[in-house]
Order: structure tokens, then sequence, then C-alpha cells
């Protein structure tokens, strides 16, 4: 087995579930990116979702980006992801490379196939078809940026040719890992990784360890490897506090499941910490909790999430400085310019 170091770069990841309306949800949003910004943290990545407010309450992430790069200085600002086959390619090509100029060279793409199948009906596709429209629209993404003849003879303006090098591929599967090596991209992995039916308690490792194994075999000579984790992380001052918002996250989850004729299973915490792979406590407890996670040692990127514990937004900021603080230098992450945290009574 191959291995890299721990993380050498932070990011702190939303799918804008705070508890709101959705004006009050990108202000929260907002506000936790320059937070972490402060603190520190090297990236922040926002989710894509079309039409289901509870999964995600983001459809357009350039929109909101833009608004955030008109806040914040120096944090590398990403999408985790836009779902490409739902996009036209050039249509994305354009936002991106003008959200990009305008903040100043700190944008990261994140795209994937999508795995909401009822959004493709809506959007008048044929979600059996994404895996081909992914492949198609990614290429003609690289071609528009890097200013290639378009069809028709067109060039994409304006162009920004270093786009084409900050492309991250999600993936669930060991063959889309190895397609992403193959590109040179980067390997976002995810914390909602499904596990087999046969085996609900295989730890992440067992399942993203063969797949940084492909990504790593079908990178070009050369090509720096980029391996996104991404994990929930709910630190707080509290045991108890942090144990009461997972069990309550738990519960929401728990009628989620029940409300789509789906096992919510045995009703235990424990049973749920299983299935999420939630690391919550203290950050000593967290600390513990994710140097259990093999994939950690492989990764060149942590992101932390509070979903699906989903906690009132002062303590998701209060968990964004404990993270910078205290877990994330136990990972091996450093930063010379973090500022010290704040005390809470």
């Amino acid at each position: 087995m191959t291995t890299t170091t721990r993380p050498k770069r932070l990011g702190f990841f939303t799918r804008l579930l705070d508890d709101g309306d959705p004006a009050d949800r990108y202000r929260m949003a907002a506000e936790q990116i320059g937070h972490a910004e402060s603190l520190g943290y090297d990236s922040a990545w926002v989710a894509q979702h079309h039409f289901h407010a509870d999964e995600g309450g983001l459809p357009a992430p350039f929109v909101f980006l833009a608004h955030v790069a008109a806040r914040t200085t120096r944090i590398r600002l990403g999408t985790g992801i836009v779902t490409l086959p739902l996009e036209l390619p050039i249509r994305v090509a354009e936002d991106a490379a003008v959200l990009d100029l305008m903040s100043g060279g700190r944008l990261e793409v994140g795209i994937g196939p999508g795995g909401n199948l009822t959004a493709f009906e809506a959007f008048g596709l044929d979600s059996a078809e994404r895996g081909a429209l992914f492949v198609r629209h990614r290429e003609r993404l690289v071609d528009a940026w890097t200013a290639r003849a378009l069809p028709g003879g067109d060039r994409l303006y304006p162009a920004d040719p270093g786009l084409a090098d900050r492309i991250w591929q999600a993936t669930f599967s060991v063959e889309g890992a190895r397609r992403a090596g193959a590109a040179g991209d980067g390997l976002l992995l995810s914390r909602s990784q499904p596990r087999p039916a046969d085996a609900p308690g295989l730890p992440l490792s067992a399942i993203q360890d063969p797949m940084i194994d492909a990504y790593l075999a079908a990178l070009p000579a050369g090509c720096a490897p980029r391996i996104l984790a991404s994990r929930t992380v709910f630190a707080a001052d509290d045991r108890r506090d942090a144990q009461r918002f997972a069990e309550a996250g738990y519960e929401r989850l728990r009628r989620r499941l029940a409300a789509t004729g789906q096992s919510p299973g045995d009703g235990s915490i424990a049973d749920y910490l299983a299935v999420s792979d939630v690391h919550f406590g203290t950050p000593d407890d967290v600390v513990r909790s994710l140097q259990a996670d093999a994939t950690l040692a492989r990764a060149t990127d942590l992101a932390v999430q509070v979903h699906s514990v989903d906690p009132p937004h002062d303590l998701t900021l209060r968990s964004i400085e404990l993270v910078a603080a205290v877990v994330a230098p136990a990972l091996g992450w450093r930063r010379d310019d973090v500022p010290g945290v704040r005390q809470v009574a």
C-alpha cells in the first residue's frame, strides 16, 4: 500500500443545512467560511443540491461562492460538487472562469456524476446516461478553459487554463478513482461512502484505500496526488453537548429514512455512528477518533463538516475553532498564522 503523509491542508465543507430559511442558511454559511479563513483554514467547499432542502440548501454554488469571494481574501473556494451531467459545460466553464478571475485565482472545481436520480428527470435527462455525460462534459470544460476551438470554431472568453489543473472528481467507486487519476485530477472521498449491503459496518478505509490505490496507480508520472477526505467532525467544549446534538442529528436521520421507506436501523446512537462515521466529542475525543481512520494517513486534504449532526450556528463556529486549534494540528496540519482560540464559559 502506498502512503502519503497526514493531511497537509485543512478545509471546511458545508451543505448549507443550518436551521432557517434560505437567506439565513446562506448568511450563516458565509459567516462560517469567513470564520474558517480567519483561523487559517486552507479551503472551503460547498455542495450543490437540487430540489431537496433537507439534503442540501444550495442549487447555485458559483453564485454563492462569488458572494463569499467578495468577503474573503485568502481561503480557497471549492465546489463539492457541481453535478456536471445536469449542466451545460460551456456555461460551467464561463461561470467558473469569471469567478476564478474575480477571486484572485482561488477556485477549486469539484465535479461528479450526481446521485439524485430524480433530478435528471426534472432536467429532461436520462440518469442512465449520466456517466457518459460526465466524461463528455469534463472534456468540454478542459477544452474551453484552455482556449481550444469549440464546435463552431468559437473559443471561451475569458479563458482560464489554470482551472484545468484544479479539477477534482468525486466518486464512490474504484473505477471512478482510476478515472480521476488517469485525468490528473484530484480525488474527492466522501464521509457518506455507501457500504456493501452485506457489510454495513465496514470501515471507510476498507472501501476507500482501494480507491486511493487505483487513483495513485493511474496518476500520470510527475503529477502530484490531490486526495481530499471529507469527514463529519463536531468538536465541542462539553462532551454532553456533543452527545446531545449527535443524538438530535440521528433522530432527524431516522425521520428522513422512515419517510422514504428506508430502514432507520435499531434506534441506537451506536448504530448511527457506525453507519455515518461521525467524529464528535471534546477535541481530544475527536483526535482519537480521527486517528483511527486509516484513510486520513493517505489524504493530502481533510475537509470537516458538521453534517449530519447539524448543531446550532454558534456551536458550528466553535467547532471550526476547536478543529483549527487542537484537532487538525494533532493530525499533522500546521499553520504559523492561526490566531488564538476564544474561551467559552
